[in-house]
């Protein structure tokens, strides 16, 4: 498999490739790109197990850009407290400056991602100010670091209870990830945007936001994207009263499938965590966390 199939997968129009036979790969550049594209379709322990040994990969950007994934994936997963001491070992690691990448994987887009996992993992312990703080430090030199900062800014607006002001970066995420034909970050961008809509919660924006949560939701079940698809359903469940049973049915499949390939630790962590819906799996209850901003951070 060669790199460009692989970034058409992490970063293009094929988030649902097979890459598996790249976690064997000599390249630690490609082994990492195998891990994003595993995380995206919840294969959290196998992306892990890839992850974790590229931490100590002899170059920084790759080590780096492994310790930012890994802590991204345990956010996901509602333990931001794991989180946070790989995120800050990512921006440690940094140590020069080199050639530049169009997809970030660069030391500009790896101190960003670093960066912006900071702001998320402040932003998951409601440190707010401090996560306002990190977000301020983050330089975009590429479309990816602007999509991500894009998502963590209106994350910050809802946990802050200003859905209004999560609007406009989230839109401007969407058409930047959508221009890119990147889809696995359009279908999330798309979360995000819809998610402040329905917050937001004018009538325009109630509707468009629930279209778009929708289709979004359509098109990660049909590229099997399991962990955009729970948050999903939730927003779906809790907007839309037609689509309610059928939409909390679809979050509990996929959450147990997200949770089913998690590492050990990841999933003990996930069970106790309110910002993961838990409750679907142990009695039908409605969730335990919040599906108008809780668990969007990436």
């Amino acid at each position: 498999m060669t790199e460009e199939q692989l970034r058409r997968a992490a970063f293009g129009d094929q988030p649902g490739r097979d890459v598996w036979p790249a976690l064997s790969a000599g390249s630690s550049r490609t082994r990492w790109l195998a891990a994003v594209v595993l995380g995206g379709q919840g294969h959290y322990a196998a992306a892990a197990t890839a992850l974790d040994a590229l931490r100590h990969d002899p170059d920084p950007v790759i080590a780096s850009l492994a310790l930012s994934t890994r802590a991204s994936h345990h956010r996901q997963l509602g333990a931001h407290h794991l989180a946070r001491p790989l995120d800050g070992a990512a921006l440690v690691e940094l140590r020069a400056t080199g050639a530049q990448d169009p997809d970030g994987i660069d030391a500009a887009g790896a101190r960003a991602d670093a960066l912006l996992g900071l702001a998320a993992d402040s932003l998951g312990a409601q440190r707010l100010d401090e996560a306002r703080r990190l977000l301020a430090r983050v330089e975009t030199h590429s479309w990816r670091s602007e999509v991500r900062k894009g998502w963590v800014t209106a994350e910050i607006a809802l946990a802050s209870g200003l859905p209004r002001e999560a609007v406009a970066p989230a839109e401007a995420a969407y058409e930047v990830a959508t221009s890119r034909k990147a889809l696995r970050h359009e279908l999330k961008s798309a979360l995000v945007l819809g998610t402040s809509l329905v917050v937001w919660g004018t009538p325009d924006g109630l509707n468009r936001g629930l279209e778009l949560v929708e289709c979004e939701l359509n098109h990660s079940a049909q590229n099997g994207l399991q962990p955009l698809i729970w948050p999903s359903a939730l927003v779906l469940a809790g907007h839309a009263p037609t689509m309610g049973a059928t939409a909390l049915d679809r979050a509990t499949e996929a959450l147990s499938c997200v949770l089913r390939r998690a590492d050990p630790v990841s999933r003990r962590v996930a069970l106790d965590s309110p910002w993961v819906p838990s409750g679907l799996l142990r009695s039908g209850e409605p969730p335990n966390a919040d599906p108008q901003a809780n668990f969007l951070t990436d």
